[in-house]
């Protein structure tokens, strides 16, 4: 009996001690980024075609950011911005550069060969990130998914930049197949039982393009989307003692267009018979690309899902704060249709508004945040920010300076319903598709094309209050205000370090 009675005493104690253990410990960090997923691509942005009821039910049980922006509207930038917490004009990766000098790059299966040839232009060494930051701070950091910052060989590695784990694509080129030849785990190289199909290959001369089975070679065993999440949930299982920050960059719903084919059978029964897509701009043809890529983005939220369920397994989801996002604005290639499933909408759809540009499309990005008890749910907020504004606000939340060079503003206080410092303006600057800046401010958002192309340095400005698609530019009705941006423009550029991103007529 007394025996007994020590026993339960000591468990209760232990209970005792848990909440308080629990109320004292720093609260997780997922933060989940999707590649290329539209602004209105997800169910709870009005999407209708395609369904996202695990990214909904998030949205309702948190916050919907209306205005929030990515930092480029391509991918290497985007996730350089989002780790370093500086905007385009300050940031070191300024645009996709495939570090073309090594050699072939291009040629997907001498890179599948040998790593000297994957992977994009590194970061340099040192460089301080969102991951290094919270490594200090006692925290189990994690990438899964698509990396894009640095080949292989390099010290611009996820483990050498503040990761304690990664697995997934360190190449973005690499990622044009998700049934690719290999992935990395940390810095080794792990063989996938997928033999190499090049990204270019075309249906065989023969083949019926209407025929299910002429796309068989563009299905393989080993699907990255599914190993990775694999692994983003042992992550989580692995670190469920400690705070973690899990960076979830999935490859989904970037083409080419593969996904299970369960899946895809759903939404052909669903969308009936269509054309298929026979593959160009180095992307596999696909038979039924409506229901391919509708089939992407449900098992994105599907996994999204998942890794919900595994917290709450856990008990951590009410300590855990949950970010859904986009890397940029959809694509225009490789089969994806933006008109037939609005990907952009309210915004432009299509080539020189969506992926690619500054304009919305290209940049105005779905993102929710959860965090139960925390973030009020179904609340919804038209604060405008921007991925260099995370670093800060995590700082912030961790109650840490961020880094003196950090362009952003935390938005800590609108995720806890304070008052908010709002941004005076919000600047990008891309060098490629011509070479492009903007600027938001307010209502007000002011565009340059085509700045290295044709030294054009001339400032459309739009205002989204009653113009959100960008259609109507009043420019020479607002002198005044195309000066103010004008003078922004110059004060947020700097020379770039690297001379591939350097535009002659902003005087680099």
């Amino acid at each position: 009996m007394k025996q007994a009675f020590i026993i339960l005493f000591g468990a209760l104690v232990l209970l005792g001690c848990k909440p308080e253990e629990e109320k004292n410990r720093k609260p997780n960090f997922v933060y989940i980024l999707a590649d290329d997923l539209g602004y209105g691509e997800v169910g709870y942005q009005g999407q209708v075609k395609i369904q996202t009821p695990n990214i909904d039910a998030l949205a309702a049980s948190g916050m919907v950011f209306t205005n929030h922006y990515s930092g480029a509207p391509v991918c290497a930038p985007a996730r350089c911005i989002l780790l370093t917490g500086k905007h385009g004009g300050h940031a070191y990766i300024r645009g996709n550069d495939e570090w073309r000098e090594r050699g072939e790059v291009w040629d997907y299966a001498k890179a599948a060969a040998d790593p000297n040839l994957e992977g994009q232009r590194p970061l340099p060494g040192g460089t301080v990130t969102l991951a290094s930051i919270l490594q200090k701070e006692g925290y189990k950091t994690g990438i899964v998914g698509k990396w894009g910052l640095g080949a292989p060989t390099t010290e611009s590695i996820p483990t050498k930049m503040g990761f304690d784990y990664f697995y997934g694509y360190n190449c973005q080129r690499q990622a044009h197949n998700l049934y690719p030849p290999h992935l990395w785990e940390n810095e080794t190289k792990v063989p996938l039982n997928n033999p190499i199909v090049v990204p270019s290959t075309k249906l065989d001369s023969l083949a019926d393009p209407n025929d299910p089975a002429s796309y068989k070679k563009y299905q393989q065993q080993d699907y990255a989307p599914t190993l990775m999440h694999e692994k983003a949930l042992s992550f989580l299982e692995e670190n469920k003692d400690e705070p973690f920050f899990l960076y979830y960059a999935s490859p989904l719903p970037h083409v080419p267009l593969q996904a299970p084919l369960n899946d895809v059978d759903k939404y052909h029964e669903e969308f009936g018979e269509e054309d298929p897509y026979t593959g160009v701009n180095g992307y596999f043809p696909n038979r039924y690309p409506h229901a391919t890529y509708a089939a992407m983005i449900s098992l994105l939220d599907q996994q999204i899902g998942e890794v919900r369920n595994k917290l709450k397994e856990l008990g951590l989801e009410e300590n855990t704060i949950i970010v859904v996002t986009s890397d940029n604005g959809p694509t225009y290639t490789g089969g994806v249709d933006f008109d037939y499933f609005e990907s952009s909408k309210p915004f432009t759809n299509g080539y020189g508004r969506t992926k690619g540009f500054v304009y919305e499309g290209g940049i105005r990005i779905p993102m929710l945040v959860s965090w139960p008890g925390k973030v009020e749910a179904g609340s919804k907020t038209d604060h405008i920010s921007a991925f260099y504004d995370v670093l800060p606000t995590i700082c912030d939340l961790l109650g840490i300076p961020a880094p003196a060079d950090a362009d952003g503003k935390s938005f800590l206080p609108t995720l806890l319903g304070k008052e908010q410092e709002e941004h005076e303006y919000l600047f990008w600057e891309y060098p490629e598709y011509g070479g492009q800046q903007a600027v938001r401010m307010g209502k007000w958002k002011a565009v340059r094309q085509n700045i290295m192309k044709e030294e054009n340095l001339e400032i459309e400005l739009y205002d989204l209050s009653i113009d959100p698609k960008e259609q109507n530019n009043v420019a020479a009705a607002n002198p005044d205000l195309v000066k103010k941006m004008e003078e922004i423009m110059q004060k947020e550029h700097s020379t770039p370090i690297l001379d591939r991103f350097k535009m002659a007529a902003l005087g680099d």
